[in-house]
């Protein structure tokens, strides 16, 4: 409890000279940071599938040939 008064004093402190709003943009930003990253780890899970999904067709594909062709 003791903390958290001390935090939110110097938080108060802080406020007047703009070092509290930075500490709240900072923290903001690293919140967005986070949704950054966990949206380009979706995009390359998307990505792998596709990939994925592309090797299949064309393995498909070639064993079809090959067995057309015998």
């Amino acid at each position: 409890m003791v903390r958290l008064l001390a935090i939110a004093a110097a938080l108060a402190g802080l406020s007047g000279c703009g070092l509290g709003e930075t500490a709240v943009s900072a923290a903001a930003g690293g919140s967005s940071e986070v949704q950054q990253a966990q949206q380009a780890k979706a995009t390359e899970n998307q990505v792998r599938k596709q990939l994925d999904d592309a090797a299949k067709t064309a393995e498909a594909q070639r064993q079809a040939a090959e067995s057309s062709a015998q």
